[in-house]
């Protein structure tokens, strides 16, 4: 039985993933085909015996409500486990510039308070990553510090993951400060918004960061607290594979990267699994007239087309004569008779039926927004 509880926390407020966000949060995007963001997270800490979970949401909730459920399938115990959802119940509005996770996490104190554990463990839901919370825990607690962050390094920060913050280590793995990712320097510790502390400190400074300012995250009051001696905070490095969805971009890359079967080891282990809520469907049918190359197809497709390079999700229906090639189509997406599509993000149920040809770059991905009809 774990020490610890686990947050699952919503994106920062400046992140937005043009097109996709409108209709739904980032942890309830679907990933793979298969998954939805949401699902690494919470896996994550199942497969860490964490079975308390709460789940923060900012906005739309339906969509994430709907696939997360009970949480049976994500093997939470189903004896003393429990998943909730909670949001701020003022403010739900995107643009309130009040609307931060300090205060959904003041909003629901009570339930912060009555979880029965000593520990908490934070983790966003706009990164995917596998980690062993169990382990990281542990790590804290034998170093005695007072909160523990989770970072990964990279040498791309230049290109990639803006929108995340950094962090600046002494040599002692010691948190200086964590700062925005201005894409300045190549090499930089990207802080997996990720943290572990005591219950009581969480508590501590959910208060603390209400009085400083009611614009204050949690990153602000850590980035505060690191400043200061009455706090010792460290940083663990993550190996392994991880992505952060902070833009269009980013989601694109990351559904094309984990095409490459070498990539997606990095990522998926027998050993570990991600959990996600199932469908009952029939598996894919493949035609004669159909070509799939190097792609990922999910259950229930229809596919008559040619497939290169691609992510299709669940349902989805690609006709005779048409190509699709480095793109990420949505569940429920038509693809027509002789029409090609190349690196585009095609969204839930779009139909593409009179349009012959959607081209763009794969550093400049397209999008087709939901239910649309071209």
């Amino acid at each position: 039985m774990s020490k610890a509880f686990g947050i699952v926390n919503f994106s920062n407020t400046h992140i937005w993933v043009k097109g996709l966000q409108a209709y739904r949060p980032i942890g309830a995007f679907s990933f793979l085909g298969r998954y939805r963001i949401i699902d690494f997270p919470i896996s994550n800490m199942s497969n860490s015996d964490i079975d308390h979970i709460q789940v923060y949401i900012r906005r739309k909730p339906r969509s994430l409500t709907e696939h997360i459920g009970t949480g049976r399938h994500y093997n939470i115990n189903s004896k003393r486990g429990k998943l909730r959802i909670l949001y701020a119940e003022d403010g739900i509005d995107n643009e309130n510039i009040y609307n931060t996770d300090i205060g959904a996490f003041r909003e629901n104190m009570e339930c912060i308070e009555r979880a029965p554990y000593p520990y908490v463990v934070i983790a966003p839901s706009y990164m995917i990553y596998k980690v062993d919370f169990g382990a990281l825990l542990q790590s804290h607690i034998n170093s005695e510090a007072d909160i523990t962050l989770l970072y990964h390094a990279v040498d791309n920060a230049n290109e990639s993951f803006f929108n995340c913050n950094t962090l600046n280590l002494n040599r002692q793995k010691g948190v200086l400060s964590i700062e925005p990712n201005r894409g300045t320097a190549k090499s930089r510790n990207i802080f997996m918004d990720t943290y572990v502390m005591k219950k009581e400190l969480f508590i501590e400074l959910i208060e603390k960061a209400h009085k400083m300012s009611s614009m204050y995250t949690l990153a602000d009051i850590v980035n505060v607290a690191c400043t200061t001696e009455d706090y010792d905070v460290r940083a663990i490095s993550h190996r392994g594979y991880f992505a952060a969805i902070t833009d269009f971009k980013s989601y694109y890359d990351a559904n094309i990267d984990l095409i490459d079967y070498k990539t997606a080891l990095n990522l998926f282990d027998d050993e570990w699994p991600i959990y996600t809520r199932t469908n009952d469907s029939c598996p894919t049918q493949y035609f004669d007239t159909a070509e799939v190359k190097n792609s990922i197809v999910s259950n229930g497709c229809h596919i008559e087309g040619v497939i290169e390079n691609s992510v299709i999700g669940r349902g989805c229906v690609i006709k005779e004569g048409a190509v699709v090639k480095n793109s990420v189509l949505l569940p429920g997406t038509v693809i027509g008779e002789n029409v090609h599509v190349d690196s585009f993000v095609i969204d839930k149920g779009a139909r593409l039926i009179h349009a012959n040809e959607l081209t763009a770059e794969p550093s400049n991905p397209g999008y087709v927004k939901r239910q649309d009809t071209l």
